[in-house]
């Protein structure tokens, strides 16, 4: 096998991979899941104003 087959062979597997990665990430199956990773970023589950006054102990923050 010399070097040009090579590199044939190679960018025909890189390109079955991408298609495949674009295949997987477009698929209907993975779009729920996507969509709570998106939405996760936009929910707050932490009340800050409970940490308040511990985080300003540690940084040495006044009030």
């Amino acid at each position: 096998m010399d070097f040009g087959t090579f590199n044939g062979l190679y960018t025909l597997f890189l390109i079955i991979i991408f298609v495949g990665l674009i295949l997987w990430a477009y698929s209907k199956k993975q779009k729920k899941s996507f969509e709570e990773m998106g939405n996760s970023i936009l929910e707050d589950d932490l009340d800050s104003t409970q940490y308040e006054s511990t985080s300003s102990e540690h940084t040495g923050a006044k009030k």
